[in-house]
């Protein structure tokens, strides 16, 4: 599979999210607006994709007049941060390319874009690492569950959610993986689903209403997703539909696994309540596949995220280490922890 998104010659390539299963298109941007336009859109989605793309949308920023540079960076910046209000990863790495920035003395194009091809194999290894730390908690036979797309789509390869299961199947630990399909916009059906069975590991799709089902029959052992925001006191956001999933794991005495960079952690966000939450737009729930599925003038909420309480989550896990109750803490220390 190729990357998710990437840098050739003058321009960020990404293969287009909204058309996979069916089809497999890869959009071309050459401008800070045609990345911007293609994070809001969702042609790219899940946060470390989405800061790896604002990235290289800073560098398409700096090829213009160098008189210009300044002026233009800033408002690229201003119009990538404005793309997706909940994933932190996104303001991570403008701030971290604004840094690269102010300290470039010349050749600032290339200075960007080498810190931008940085974050695109630093997210590549940290997800690997993410992946076999996540696996070290799982007992052999284990069957998971997860929800949205947390895999090599959402990131710059293989995944964090998805990439603790590669690394459990790697390691001969993994029975089955269900993927809940993630309405309304069905990460988990087309995106999940696509992946996993591309490389043949054992996936049975089931609607999001039967995941509480599956648990009380004994047919889940763990489980695993991503997150766009870790709030200091272990508070995550994730797809919607994430806190049904640790009320009910609560419920039926099933580990509840987060696996996530530590550059979605955000210390300045004290609780999951301070974290924003998109709305998107209502037609993602009144229509599928082009046909309405909805009375015409029914009044739509569409939250794209939702918070689950740290009280619900067993352990976070990121690159640097395994983070346990009280999550205050732990957290800390992993943010605070030199990376490898």
């Amino acid at each position: 599979m190729r990357p998710t998104v990437w840098w050739e010659g003058d321009r960020v390539i990404m293969i287009d999210q909204r058309l996979l299963p069916g089809e497999e298109h890869y959009v071309h941007c050459r401008t800070p607006e045609e990345v911007a336009q293609a994070i809001k859109e969702m042609v790219i989605r899940g946060a470390p994709a989405i800061g790896v793309a604002a990235a290289f949308g800073l560098v398409l920023a700096t090829k213009g007049s160098p008189g210009e540079t300044a002026s233009t960076f800033e408002a690229a910046a201003a119009l990538l941060g404005a793309t997706r209000p909940t994933a932190v990863n996104l303001f991570w790495a403008i701030e971290r390319m604004r840094r690269r920035y102010e300290a470039a003395r010349d050749d600032v194009p290339k200075a960007l874009l080498d810190e931008a091809l940085a974050i695109e194999t630093e997210d590549l290894a940290a997800c690997r690492r993410i992946g076999d730390l996540g696996a070290e908690l799982l007992p052999f036979g284990v069957r998971l569950l997860t929800h949205c797309n947390a895999g090599a789509l959402a990131t710059a390869g293989y995944g964090t959610a998805l990439g603790v299961v590669r690394s459990a199947a790697r390691a001969g630990k993994l029975t089955r993986v269900f993927a809940g399909e993630t309405r309304p916009y069905l990460q988990g059906a087309r995106l999940t689903a696509w992946e996993l069975g591309r490389e043949g590991l054992p996936t049975t799709l089931i609607t999001d209403s039967m995941a509480g089902h599956m648990m009380s029959r004994g047919e889940v052992d763990a489980v695993v997703v991503g997150a766009d925001r870790i709030a200091a006191n272990g508070d995550v956001a994730n797809k919607i539909g994430t806190y049904t999933l640790g009320v009910l794991a609560r419920e039926n005495g099933l580990p509840f696994y987060v696996a996530a960079p530590v550059s979605t952690i955000d210390l300045r966000t004290t609780t999951g309540a301070h974290i924003p939450i998109e709305e998107r737009s209502p037609d993602e729930v009144v229509m599928h596949a082009g046909r309405r599925v909805a009375p015409l003038g029914i009044d739509v909420r569409n939250p794209a995220f939702d918070v689950t309480p740290h009280r619900y989550i067993t352990a976070i896990v990121c690159e640097r280490g395994v983070a346990r109750a009280p999550f205050g803490e732990s957290l800390q220390a992993l943010v605070s922890a030199p990376s490898s």
